[in-house]
């Protein structure tokens, strides 16, 4: 079974320094039937201005994760962490018990943002943060795994069952992604258009939200940009 999101249906908003648009509810948007997909949160896709950015704020029993797809973003937080991150990079945050954190655009540049909280498998962790890195070029016409619980190479590891896969295929490819019955796949297009299994097209900022479909053919006619994740 494939729901398809359109970008259409998210609730977007403008402050001038940030434009955001979110994919469940969150903040002073509220849809009782759309709070989550499995441990999936939040999946906030933002563009903040230059020198501006989210002033020190708490968080508590939450997995964050943060991918830039253009500009920098710099971190900092309680525990005394600080980074930037770009393209290539991934920020994954543990809130456990309590952290307070900022992010801000520390360039000339906008920064755009993939903003995404998943509820972690175990409560009262120690507060954490990691920043990894992948080679970009491994994109193209794959799946490569940003984020999951099992840890790896330029893998960032997060408490909960669950993986983050980026790809970037060329126009006319197709792959193919399996998974176990019984598990949800959630499917971001960040640019060009998508088919899946052969009938479901998504374009630019569409998303789907897919369940009992274990074996998922993902093909392009002209080129896509989209991120996968795998969930419980």
């Amino acid at each position: 079974m494939i729901n398809v999101y359109p970008a259409s249906s998210r609730y977007s908003t403008d402050h001038g320094w940030l434009q955001s648009n979110f994919s469940f509810s969150f903040g002073d948007s509220y849809d009782p039937n759309n709070t989550e997909f499995g441990p999936l949160r939040v999946f906030n896709d933002d563009v903040v201005q230059a020198g501006r950015g989210f002033g020190a704020h708490p968080h508590r029993e939450m997995e964050i994760v943060s991918v830039v797809l253009k500009g920098q973003l710099k971190h900092e937080d309680s525990t005394g962490q600080s980074a930037v991150t770009t393209f290539g990079e991934v920020q994954r945050m543990s809130a456990g018990t309590g952290i307070i954190h900022s992010e801000v655009n520390p360039g000339t540049e906008p920064v755009h943002i993939l903003q995404i909280w998943f509820t972690p498998n175990v409560s009262g962790l120690e507060p954490s943060y990691e920043t990894s890195s992948f080679d970009t070029e491994l994109l193209k016409n794959s799946l490569l795994p940003l984020v999951s619980h099992k840890s790896g190479e330029h893998i960032a590891h997060i408490h909960q069952d669950l993986t983050i896969y980026m790809s970037k295929l060329d126009a006319g490819q197709s792959l193919e992604f399996t998974q176990e019955p019984g598990r949800r796949i959630y499917v971001m297009v960040n640019e060009g258009d998508l088919l899946l299994n052969g009938e479901t097209l998504l374009n630019k900022q569409d998303a789907a939200r897919i369940e009992q479909t274990p074996k998922l053919t993902l093909s392009t006619k002209s080129g896509v940009s989209l991120l996968l994740i795998d969930l419980p």
